[in-house]
C-alpha cells in the first residue's frame, strides 16, 4: 500500500517511513500544499487539513504537532513551528528562565483520508525541557526535549532511537496498526 504525505519536511517523512515499513506501507511526499486552519488543537488542525484534501486526493496523510510546555501553560502548542522560526531554541529557553517545572510534552496528530473517510491518530511523548540545547541529530525542538525515562535529548539519541519513542512515531504506529486491521 502507498500513502501520500502532505508535507515538505523530509525529517517527518523519514520518521513516518521508518514506522510504516513494518506494516509494508510506503509513504511518499504528496505534491500538494497543506492548508492549515488557525486553531488551538493540533488534532483539529490535522483533521481539517485532511478533510480539505480528501475531496481531491485519496490515501493522503496530514500531520500536525506541537510542543506543550507546562510552565508556559501549554505554549507554544500548535504554534510551535512559528515559535521555532521566530524565537528559536534560545528564545524558548529564555522564557523558561527561573521556571521550576520544566515538564513538557509533544503531541502529534496524523490524519488519513482513505475512500472519503478521515481517521485521526494521536501520539504523545512526555518529557521535560533541557537547560540548554544538546545534540545535533533531529530537527526543531529536538535539542531541548528530553523524553520521559531518558537523560538524552531527542537530538542526542539520534533519529533511529527517536523514531521508536517519539510522538510522531506513536501516531504513525497507530495509523499502521489501523490499516493492518482493516486489511485483514
Amino acid at each position: 500500500m502507498r500513502l501520500y504525505f502532505a508535507t515538505s519536511n523530509r525529517h517527518k517523512l523519514e520518521e513516518a517511513r521508518r514506522v510504516l515499513a513494518q506494516f509494508s506501507i510506503d509513504i511518499e511526499i504528496a505534491p500538494v500544499k497543506k492548508l492549515e486552519i488557525q486553531a488551538d488543537d493540533v488534532v483539529e488542525i490535522s483533521r481539517a487539513a485532511a478533510e480539505r484534501l480528501c475531496a481531491a486526493y485519496n490515501y493522503i496523510v496530514v500531520e500536525d504537532d506541537g510542543l506543550y510546555i507546562e510552565a508556559l501553560r501549554g505554549f507554544p502548542g500548535p504554534y510551535s513551528e512559528y515559535v521555532y522560526r521566530t524565537l528559536g531554541l534560545s528564545g524558548v529557553l529564555k522564557l523558561l528562565e527561573g521556571a521550576g517545572d520544566r515538564s513538557a510534552y509533544f503531541k502529534s496528530a496524523v490524519s488519513l483520508c482513505i475512500d472519503g473517510l478521515v481517521k485521526t491518530f494521536v501520539g504523545i511523548a512526555k518529557g521535560r525541557i533541557a537547560e540548554a540545547p544538546r545534540g545535533s541529530a533531529g530537527f526543531g525542538f529536538d535539542p531541548i526535549f528530553i523524553p520521559e525515562g531518558f537523560d538524552e535529548t531527542f537530538a542526542e539519541m539520534g533519529v533511529e532511537a527517536k523514531s521508536k519513542i517519539s510522538h510522531r512515531a506513536k501516531a504513525f504506529q497507530a495509523l499502521g496498526e489501523w490499516i493492518a486491521g482493516v486489511r485483514k
